[in-house]
């Protein structure tokens, strides 16, 4: 795992991702999208593995689900797994809250 902490006080990251709308960070060239949901951080990858369309202007649903905004496929925030759809289960990203900000631990990738 790779580690990437975006450097700021837990104030200052509830104002940079507002509830429940997704913002993309760039972590090394790695495009990865970002909600909050109350005190709760979730990272995962920025395109629908279904048609690759980019997730960051989709929704949040009440059930803690990212939606497509290309053909409305659902996948849970906390495991990734398809809950309307038939795709592969989407890339999730550990998200922690730590001292010096937030944590994103992002599987390395072998070559």
């Amino acid at each position: 795992m790779k580690n990437f902490i975006l450097p700021f006080p837990q104030t200052k990251l509830h104002e940079m991702f507002p509830e429940k709308e997704i913002r993309q960070v760039d972590l090394d060239g790695l495009k990865v999208g970002i909600t909050r949901i109350g005190d709760e951080f979730f990272a995962f990858e920025s395109t629908c593995p279904h048609r690759m369309t980019s997730l960051i202007p989709g929704d949040i649903s009440e059930e803690k689900e990212v939606i497509c905004p290309l053909h409305s496929y659902r996948f849970d925030l906390k495991t990734g797994a398809v809950k309307a759809g038939m795709c592969r289960e989407l890339e999730i990203y550990p998200v922690e809250i730590v001292e010096e900000g937030l944590k994103i631990s992002i599987p390395k990738v072998s070559n």
